[in-house]
């Protein structure tokens, strides 16, 4: 059982006292005044505890090609996506905004010191960042406001800003939250899970990865600054004693919570118990359902045992695969696929007859599982027990994606890393999981492998099914070559199906199911990597904010 602390307590007081918040509402006198609010510590605690409270967690994301939904296809997956009216994507991060705005204005008032002033201007400056990263990725350029407005602001009409501008002020934001807050070491017990010097750090060098990788392939000015600022943010990281927790299947789970794991950086805060709920999710009950099956396109991303792959990072069979690969067509048993493998995909996905959500899983699309694989990380009994009752944290941003960051950018800024930095990242990753094969440059030539596709390949394994995929595929620029494809799931092998008739499922020439066919999925490279803005942020600005380029 998670033992409850202050943080907890005091962040489901912010859900009550400010649960009722939007841009513009004010709280109405009989409930609480402002005026007396903003007076001492607690009082900026609590507000910023509000921004706890919205963050969200991001279980399910089936954007991408690596996993699907029982519900059927993700139109932005399949290409199907229309304009609409109204998005939270949008909506709910602008009330972030004015949280942390809010804050930042209101919380002058307060007779604290400035370093207990500035602490908490921290936490709401990086949540006003975190926020504005996530606008950036969907949306491009989005309207930069770094104050309150009232109803009748003229700033409500505000056009668009840069994206370079958005980024500036999100770079800003983040170093004025890495000065101001405790280091990951000074943080006390009772307050785990406000953020920290690390957390504001690490994000910086997944904003600037980000950043620099998207516009060197696109052949955009300025990507090596940003790559530049990525590694220094992640090298910072490196030096603040985390690492990484030795178990890659409790990490996800009950053991790995609480602040003696120094992997986890970032993470949002559920608990109690199933029995003494104060905020709870689903996502055990999520996994059994099949919102979020793995397919086989991810699968075939992992490493044989010999430490060389099958397939590319964009999804072909190579002209020489690992020795221990099966051709698809040569699948003996639903299991096949999953032998011989990187540690991490037995971690992560369950064989035919592993205990799994109701005794051994037995392959089948009945549950909703449409690819037939069915997903393991992060998966608990204790979770699964009662409905929307499960505890788990979930993990925002951890240290082994920090490694990654650092191996990447580096890579990219010189298109060459040494073996020396190699074995500070990816191949610690691969000594946790018990992966002997190292990477290194002689082990690449060797075996005429490509660095960056490797570099990829480790990224996506590590965090699959963290929600990263989508947007990885959306700053490499491959999007347009992996959207369009078909989602494969299993092999169907009567023997390993049981009571399943294969003419009732959509089989391939190599007995594979195919879950969406390509002919079904496309992916248009002139408007597929903006999201539309919605119809009403276009109306309400009086059409100061316009549409991205051909979305109409």
């Amino acid at each position: 059982m998670k033992i409850m602390n202050q943080f907890l307590i005091t962040l489901m007081l912010a859900s009550v006292m400010f649960g009722s918040c939007k841009k513009l509402d004010r709280l109405p006198e009989t409930q609480f005044s402002d005026a007396d609010f903003w007076n001492t510590e607690t009082d900026l605690i609590n507000a910023a505890n509000r921004l706890y409270q919205q963050l969200d967690a991001n279980w399910v994301d089936n954007r991408a090609d690596d996993a699907v939904n029982q519900g059927g296809p993700n139109s932005i997956s399949n290409g199907n996506v229309i304009i609409p009216n109204t998005s939270g994507d949008w909506s709910d991060r602008y009330d972030e905004i004015f949280t942390a705005n809010n804050i930042l204005e209101k919380g002058t008032r307060t007779t604290v010191t400035d370093a207990v002033r500035n602490r908490y201007f921290a936490e709401a400056r990086f949540f006003r960042a975190y926020a504005y990263f996530s606008l950036v990725q969907k949306y491009g350029d989005v309207p930069l406001v770094l104050k309150t407005l009232e109803i009748n602001s003229p700033d409500l009409l505000m056009p668009r800003a840069t994206r370079a501008a958005v980024m500036t002020a999100i770079y800003d934001d983040l170093d004025f939250a890495a000065l101001w807050l405790p280091a990951r070491s000074a943080l006390p017990v009772a307050q785990f899970g406000r953020i920290t010097k690390s957390t504001a750090l690490a994000f910086k060098a997944r904003t600037a990865l980000y950043e620099g990788t998207r516009a060197k392939f696109r052949s955009e000015a300025g990507w090596q600054q940003h790559l530049q600022v990525a590694v220094a943010a992640a090298a910072q990281v490196m030096t603040q004693g985390h690492t990484l927790y030795p178990d890659y299947v409790k990490l996800f789970n009950q053991e790995g919570e609480g602040a003696t794991n120094t992997e986890n950086i970032f993470v949002k805060v559920y608990g109690v118990s199933n029995t003494n709920l104060l905020l709870g999710h689903n996502n055990s009950r999520d996994l059994e359902n099949g919102r979020m099956a793995p397919t086989r396109n991810l699968l075939r991303l992992y490493l044989y045992t010999d430490g060389l792959p099958a397939y590319s990072t964009t999804n072909n069979l190579l002209a020489t695969p690992s020795a221990l690969f099966v051709p698809e067509q040569n699948e003996s048993s639903y299991n096949t696929i999953l032998d011989n493998r990187d540690p991490r995909l037995a971690m992560t996905v369950f064989r035919s007859g592993e205990a799994a959500y109701k005794g051994p899983w037995v392959p089948t699309t009945s549950l909703g599982a449409r690819s037939a694989f069915a997903p393991k990380k992060g998966f608990n009994i204790i979770d699964q027990t009662i409905n929307g009752a499960a505890t788990v944290d979930r993990i925002l941003l951890r240290y082994a994606e920090v490694l990654l960051i650092y191996a990447e950018a580096t890579y990219e800024l010189t298109e060459s890393i040494s073996d020396a930095v190699l074995d500070l990242s990816i191949n610690k990753l691969r000594t946790r999981v018990g992966f002997t094969k190292k990477l290194s440059n002689d082990f690449v030539l060797a075996n005429n492998l490509n660095m960056r596709e490797e570099i990829r390949r480790e990224r996506t394994v590590e965090l699959a099914l963290e929600g990263f995929r989508y947007d990885d595929l959306m700053r490499w620029k491959t999007a347009e070559l992996l959207m369009p494809g078909d989602l494969l799931g299993a092999k169907f092998v009567a023997a390993d199906w049981p009571n399943t008739n294969p003419a009732s499922l959509n089989l391939n020439s190599n007995g594979v199911l195919v879950v969406e066919p390509d002919a079904n999925r496309h992916f248009d490279p002139n408007k597929n990597y903006l999201y539309p803005v919605p119809f009403n942020e276009i109306t309400l600005s009086g059409g100061s904010v316009v549409q991205n380029p051909n979305w109409q």
